[in-house]
């Protein structure tokens, strides 16, 4: 596997974020492992977390009613989710990350600053900060249309089979989504890269499943 795909190098903040302990593992591994990598991060939480079920949520978070938080799951200082959002399989989320309505989160990491608008799905997925999603915009996680789902990436012409047969992406810091974009399974987005309102990025498109 390319050095290249780890996620210090599309995300600036990992060395001091809960996720340091597991930066130098490829995205997909870091995933495919949500619920144990969450409970390693419930299990150094300080006192400003208020923790029920396997789900921490820091005093100064905002949750409306009608929220469906599924343990383990971290929800960071500041962070606003608004009613109808869905968090399961194993999530954390940085400080300042708002959801906002009709938004599931599964198996994923979302860093600092990073804005769900609403109506989005993002699964299996690492998120850098200020990573911003417009509404509609998703992040798949399952090449359904094939025979053989698992993912393969190709990095600088170099097929990188990844394992896992669920993987969304690695989205560097300060990514733009434009609104009813979709993100198909395997990407890498390089910090500060913008996908258009209505756009269809899809890095594997033209690799065979074998």
């Amino acid at each position: 596997m390319s050095d290249q795909i780890l996620i210090r190098n599309y995300i600036a903040d990992v060395a001091t974020s809960p996720l340091a302990a597991f930066a130098d593992l490829a995205p997909w591994a870091i995933t495919i492992r949500a619920h144990e990598v969450v409970a390693v991060i419930l299990d150094e939480l300080d006192a400003g977390y208020r923790i029920s079920d396997n789900v921490a949520v820091h005093e100064t978070a905002s949750i409306e009613p009608g929220v469906v938080l599924k343990g383990p799951t971290v929800i960071g200082p500041s962070c606003f989710i608004t009613s109808g959002a869905y968090v399961r399989d194993g999530c954390w989320l940085g400080e300042r990350c708002t959801l906002g309505p009709g938004t599931e989160l599964k198996s994923s990491f979302l860093f600092s600053g990073t804005k769900l608008a609403h109506f989005n799905f993002v699964g299996d997925s690492v998120l850098g900060a200020g990573v911003n999603l417009e509404a509609g915009a998703i992040i798949a996680n399952i090449r359904n249309e094939r025979d053989n789902p698992a993912i393969l990436i190709v990095l600088d012409g170099t097929r990188i089979r990844t394992g896992v047969d669920k993987f969304g992406a690695l989205v560097g810091d300060g990514v733009r989504i434009g609104a009813n974009a979709v993100v198909a399974p395997g990407a890498l987005l390089k910090p500060g890269m913008t996908v258009p309102r209505l756009g269809l990025l899809d890095m594997g498109s033209h690799i065979a499943a074998v």
